[in-house]
């Protein structure tokens, strides 16, 4: 399993899978819980391991290599 996603993916799937957590933990002011929230651990994952298993059944590649 290697790395297929990039610094700026990483940050941007670690921003919403927080968001998205915090938003099934009721965190988030003004907005009531949900369960779909918890979809957010897929994001937090893929940025955490940093390989997306849909990018790498599509053949993308958001790294950059030396």
């Amino acid at each position: 399993m290697s790395v297929n996603i990039g610094n700026v993916d990483r940050y941007a799937r670690l921003i919403v899978g927080i968001a998205l957590v915090l938003w099934a933990l009721g965190f988030i002011p003004n907005v009531e819980p949900s369960a779909w929230g918890w979809i957010g651990l897929v994001p937090l994952m893929t940025a955490l391991f940093g390989y997306c298993p849909a990018y790498g059944l599509f053949g993308f590649d958001t790294c950059r290599r030396a």
